[in-house]
């Protein structure tokens, strides 16, 4: 049986990296409600309105562990889905294949870095409704994306993971940019400039 996705949320303003809730594991999920329901329309109507391929909760500012996704696998099929409490598994040893590919974050908007991580990834967790998920990346967008959806609920931004010069340009990309995104962005559109010609 599959599960409809949540539709017709609210889209919220979105946390930046150094706020507090974006630096600290997050509080499991216990309570599959209509709260839950409505906390994931809101996820998925911001990702949406943002353009991102995921979005955990302290996203948007709020303490529980789940995130909401929606992009492409290797084979280019696109995965749409909610996780909850996640469990992440990356292969080791001969099988571990890094793919160091440009990588961003909703959460520090327009800035990019190349961030090494595993070309395959799996999680397992719970839906909104509490029924067991489990989604495999391989290669593509969604094994990039589950790693660092799963990263957020545990307290760690995808600059944590790449060398401190490559931080430091990236928080520098992100400053000459920071006026595009209103502080209430994207439920304030972005504005214009000269970085859009």
């Amino acid at each position: 049986m599959t599960v409809s996705l949540p539709t017709g949320g609210t889209v919220r303003p979105i946390t930046r990296w150094g706020e507090p809730v974006m630096h600290r594991r997050l509080t499991p999920v216990t309570d599959y409600d209509a709260d839950l329901e409505q906390l994931v329309a809101d996820m998925f109507a911001t990702m949406y309105a943002a353009d991102g391929a995921g979005l955990a909760a302290n996203q948007i500012g709020v303490d529980l562990q789940v995130f909401v996704f929606d992009c492409t696998d290797g084979d280019h099929r696109r995965q749409a889905g909610v996780v909850c409490n996640p469990v992440l598994t990356l292969p080791e040893g001969a099988d571990r294949n890094l793919d160091d590919s440009e990588e961003g974050c909703l959460s520090l908007p327009g800035a990019y870095t190349y961030c090494a991580r595993p070309d395959w990834s799996r999680v397992e967790g719970t839906d909104h409704t509490g029924a067991p998920v489990t989604y495999v990346g391989e290669g593509g967008t969604l094994a990039r994306c589950l790693q660092h959806e799963t990263d957020h609920l545990m307290g760690t931004v995808f600059g944590d993971r790449v060398p401190a010069r490559a931080r430091k340009k990236l928080y520098k990309q992100a400053e000459s940019i920071a006026d595009d995104y209103p502080k209430d962005w994207p439920a304030a559109p972005r504005t214009s400039s000269a970085h859009d010609l």
